[in-house]
């Protein structure tokens, strides 16, 4: 007897399939997030060089002024997020847990929501080369939490081709909705994006790829396909970590991005796609960016949603804001996932800032104290990189860093969480390699 042949959507290997948690919040169209009374700009809110001020203490600014300009090839653009004055440019907190150099703005009373328009990059007249300037310029960076200076990403090393754009789409880490809602209501902004990202990197097709759990964003985007380009949308298994660039390309393409490799050597370039959204956004006025879609869920929130919120306001001020129980016990920059447990909350939304996730003492106040491995190869089976967390987490408690990186391939893995989360022993193995990962490269001098 024949058996059934049952359709699967593309995935990857491993992983897990964590509560997704998107209730409370897929639901809720974007609002607008008001100024606090001051903004904290950090000046290195993305991966490499600070940007340099341009302003000084004590000077007015309009909302979309240039604020600080790039430190280098690889750093962006600053702009102001609210009009007002220039208050003081020096130290403020960070989620690295380090003070960083920034810019202290105060809005002005009554400071309005509207952003002057700047030199705009036209996309029919513009070369590759003046799109990545014009987004560098704009301050972009990628908005799925990585902050990587987007032009970077789009200028294609030499030697190197690319022949497919992937938009990532997938959004896996719970409670987070940002870039679903994005989908849903800016899909002209997104589809105007590709144009611009299909010309930088030279593509000649580009790919949204979808979980199948977002069927209504997959639907609506492709009733609003543009003529005249290549792109279609393609629906993904429901599974974490989905979103991961290497695991989308084979997902996607069934291309396998090399040990210590770059989508490129793949002939693929990956974008998220708010960040998307932003490029087509902005540059058509020629616009910097200066605020950004961010969900606020989790259990200790009493008005969660997705918000359009200015970059640097304080964390503080938007909890307050949004209102939180009295049992607040634990607030995630990010996602539980992935993301980060804040020490402290006088720390600024910055523009890799995806979400944050509250959680009370309901949810926190019964975890379970570490106990040692039992063997299982759950963490085995869960690594979607097929990495042995047992043995590297092994190695991070004998402070074996070099092996660790030499022989079990510790910088391929781009911290996920997935063995912490099947891990019945409770062994906070992600924890041991980001710190394991730290000691080895200040053993090799690097930074």
């Amino acid at each position: 007897m024949a058996g059934h042949f049952v359709h699967r959507d593309p995935s990857f290997a491993h992983g897990v399939h964590p509560p997704m948690s998107k209730e409370q919040t897929r639901g809720l169209a974007i609002r607008q997030f008001p100024f606090a009374p001051v903004m904290n700009i950090p000046l290195a809110q993305h991966i490499g060089e600070a940007a340099v001020p341009v302003v000084r203490e004590g000077q007015e600014v309009e909302r979309g002024q240039l604020l600080a300009e790039p430190g280098g090839f690889v750093s962006v653009a600053m702009h102001a997020p609210a009009s007002g004055l220039i208050q003081r440019i020096g130290l403020m907190p960070s989620i690295a847990g380090k003070m960083v150099t920034g810019i202290y703005l105060k809005p002005f009373p009554g400071s309005t929501q509207e952003v002057s328009s700047g030199t705009p990059c036209d996309l029919d007249s513009a070369t590759a080369d003046e799109i990545i300037t014009a987004i560098q310029r704009a301050g972009i960076v990628g908005l799925g939490g990585a902050a990587f200076p987007t032009h970077v990403k789009l200028k294609v090393p030499a030697g190197h081709s690319v022949d497919t754009l992937i938009l990532n789409g997938v959004e896996c880490e719970p409670y987070l909705t940002t870039d679903y809602r994005v989908m849903l209501e800016q899909r002209h902004d997104i589809f105007t994006g590709i144009g611009y990202l299909l010309k930088a990197t030279g593509a000649r097709r580009a790919i949204i790829g979808i979980e199948a759990n977002k069927q209504d964003a997959a639907t609506a985007l492709r009733a609003a396909l543009p003529r005249g380009h290549h792109v279609s949308v393609e629906l993904l298994e429901v599974k974490y970590p989905q979103g991961a660039e290497k695991l989308l390309i084979k997902a996607l393409l069934n291309r396998d991005v090399p040990s210590g490799g770059l989508p490129a050597d793949v002939q693929a370039v990956v974008v998220n796609v708010a960040t998307a959204a932003e490029v087509g956004r902005l540059l058509p006025l020629g616009r910097g960016i200066q605020e950004r879609v961010i969900t606020i869920a989790g259990p200790a929130i009493k008005k969660p949603g997705n918000y359009r919120i200015p970059v640097g306001t304080p964390l503080r001020f938007a909890l307050d804001y949004v209102g939180v129980e009295k049992d607040l016990s634990q607030v995630f920059l990010g996602g539980p996932m992935m993301g980060a447990a804040l020490p402290s909350l006088d720390i600024p939304i910055t523009k890799g800032t995806s979400g944050f996730v509250a959680f009370t003492e309901r949810e926190t106040g019964g975890r379970r104290r570490e106990s040692p491995c039992i063997r299982c190869a759950y963490c085995v089976d869960a690594c979607p990189l097929f990495l042995n967390p047992s043995q590297l987490g092994l190695l991070a408690r004998n402070e074996q860093y070099e092996t660790m990186v030499e022989k079990f391939h510790l910088m391929d893995c781009f911290e996920c969480g997935a063995c912490s989360y099947v891990c019945p022993s409770h062994i906070p193995l992600v924890q041991y390699f980001r710190a394991a990962k730290v000691m080895a490269k200040k053993r090799r001098g690097k930074p």
